[in-house]
């Protein structure tokens, strides 16, 4: 109990001003101590009572209604007078889009947010800086599953007393869906983003995992990933925030600290990218910066508020501070992003083999088998900090990676609508031909492998597969989409369309049809194709008899003698694993 009523004198002294706060301002998390959290009429109320407190500095907006008829609120504040999209570009000034509840279970954005943004707007917190920036707050991504309330939604994090739920009312976790775009949620905090074009966005979590003594980790993209130009100052982003949460009294990482074999210690860390479907994975590929904010669960709610309210205040003054250089160089990589065609372009990325050994602050722990499920498990002590010396790779390289196209994409007319929806969403530009192009060159990408997932994720049957592009000749329909490389999202749209990425909509299965065979013939008919074709052709015969005396499992298999010869034959279905969309050099004619 000391050490609780020590922490809520500290966090009390930060959120209590000069003069006392209007009750109408703060939220049930603050006169509470920081041990409840309010429901989201609060965040409704709050919004409105914020616009009418500061008129001149806040507007209170609606971006999207959820599943369940709720109403997704942001919270428009700066003090330069740009309220609206126009205002703030035609001004150059950097937006910051500051996301809470996106898991909605992992709350401390909404409290912590709104603390910050009184603080600020009465100019106790990040003087100034509202002169110079935009800041987009939403207090709650996950509208739905934040009312799905209830005491032990999250059993690995302390408090508060009650909170919502990880998914949406559909069961969607929001946080994988950035790319495929899915829940109507994620549609509208796109459509949010395509209006303001944030320079950067932060994403706040609260982490699960074992116990130890840091409390915060901090995430940014582009450093390892994007646009190579923009590295550099994503690198400061994410230096300068720890530096000033470590000034702050906090023990940040800049690495996501699960460990590599689950419950672990000794099995360290390994750093890497996210995949595009994460939110600071996603922005990387738009040329602006996206940053994954973790305070730890097993921190009581009154320090993770504390600390995510820092982070808050640290960022939006690095913002004010660098966000006009962060234009400069976001406007430059778009310019940069036009010109890809043609030029290697990464993926995906993993780190390397190379490992070092870094101090962790751990506690002192033993692993002993459990007579409940009789593994191995791990018990920490956290009245006896330790140091653990772990090992780290963090060296992180592209995985995959493939030549753009030198004119871009080409989406038949059969998947158009139903592509062209995706793509605006995410304002990836494209046009509809208006006229058919007979026998043009274009490549082709034809799977030599596919796998199909066992189980369902996130609502999909997810396909990997194998395969490259290749030349061909084809004729492409009238009402096909053309998706240039030539153009500022060039990045997101390889990531989209680009068979190999990670998150491309064919590894989400939406293109899992052209990859099953639908036609057969039947054993019966192959017999009598086969004898036909090698009483014609000595070569195949030669081929045929070759294979059966160096494949043994080609000889044993009665399918695949028969296949050998279907896949010759004039019925077989050339576009079998044929993925649909095309690449071409050239621009198609209006």
């Amino acid at each position: 109990m000391p050490r609780l009523s020590c922490l809520l004198a500290l966090l009390t002294a930060a959120a209590t001003p000069a003069f006392a706060a209007d009750p109408a301002l703060t939220t049930l998390s603050e006169r509470s101590g920081f041990i409840k959290t309010g429901r989201y009429d609060e965040v409704i109320a709050l919004c409105a009572a914020f616009a009418q407190r500061y008129p001149d500095a806040v507007r209170c907006i609606d971006f999207g209604t959820t599943p369940e008829g709720r109403p997704m609120k942001a919270l428009v504040v700066s003090r330069s007078g740009a309220l609206t999209p126009e205002a703030a570009h035609e001004r150059r000034l950097p937006v910051l889009l500051v996301q809470g509840g996106i898991h909605a279970g992992e709350i401390d954005g909404k409290d912590a947010g709104f603390l910050a943004l009184r603080q600020a707007l009465d100019g106790e917190a990040a003087p100034g800086a509202l002169e110079k920036t935009v800041l987009l707050f939403v207090p709650v991504f996950n509208v739905d599953g934040h009312e799905r309330f209830g005491r032990w939604n999250r059993p690995n994090q302390r408090g508060p007393e009650e909170m919502g739920w990880r998914t949406t009312a559909q069961n969607y976790n929001l946080n994988r869906d950035y790319m495929k775009a899915d829940a109507p949620e994620m549609q509208a905090m796109l459509a949010l983003v395509q209006r303001w074009d944030p320079i950067a966005m932060v994403d706040l979590h609260v982490t699960d995992g074992a116990k130890f003594e840091h409390d915060i980790s901090i995430q940014v993209e582009p450093v390892n990933s994007g646009d190579a130009e923009m590295r550099k100052a994503g690198k400061a982003l994410r230096d300068g925030t720890i530096s000033m949460l470590a000034g702050q009294g906090s023990l940040p990482l800049p690495f996501y600290p699960s460990f590599v074999e689950n419950d672990v210690p000794t099995s360290g860390f390994v750093d890497g990218v996210p995949t595009p479907r994460f939110s600071h994975g996603y922005f990387q590929l738009r040329n602006r910066y996206g940053m994954l904010v973790e305070t730890h669960s097993w921190k009581d709610y009154p320090t993770r508020v504390r600390i995510t309210r820092n982070t808050v205040v640290d960022v939006l003054e690095l913002t004010a501070r660098e966000g006009a250089q962060w234009l400069k160089l976001a406007h430059a990589a778009d310019a940069r992003a036009e010109k890809l065609g043609g030029k290697l372009v990464p993926l995906d990325y993993a780190a390397s083999d190379k490992v070092r050994t870094v101090d962790f602050r751990g506690y002192e722990y033993t692993r002993t088998p459990s007579d409940i499920s009789g593994a191995l498990m791990t018990h920490y002590d956290e009245t006896k900090p330790q140091v653990w010396k772990l090992p780290l790779r963090d060296e992180v390289l592209p995985s995959t990676a493939v030549v753009a196209p030198k004119g871009g994409y080409i989406v038949p007319a059969a998947y158009a609508a139903s592509v062209a929806g995706k793509l605006k969403v995410h304002g990836v530009e494209f046009r509809t031909l208006g006229e058919p192009i007979a026998k043009t060159k274009v490549e082709a990408f034809r799977a030599s492998q596919t796998k199909f997932a066992a189980g369902s994720v996130e609502g999909h049957q997810r396909l990997t597969l194998q395969g490259e592009w290749k030349a061909e000749t084809a004729d492409i329909p009238a009402g096909s989409l053309f998706v240039p490389i030539a153009q500022s999202k060039a990045r997101l749209a390889m990531g989209l369309l680009e068979p190999m990425a990670p998150d491309a909509y064919v590894q989400w299965g939406e293109f899992n049809n052209d990859f099953e065979r639908k036609e057969y013939m039947e054993a019966y008919v192959a017999e009598d194709v086969a004898r036909e074709m090698l009483a014609k052709d000595a070569k195949l015969k030669e081929q045929f008899e070759l294979r059966l005396k160096n494949d043994l499992a080609f000889a044993r298999d009665p399918q695949a003698r028969l296949e050998f010869f279907a896949r010759l034959h004039s019925s077989w279905d050339q576009r079998y694993n044929l993925y649909p969309v095309l690449r071409v050099a050239a621009v198609p004619k209006d």
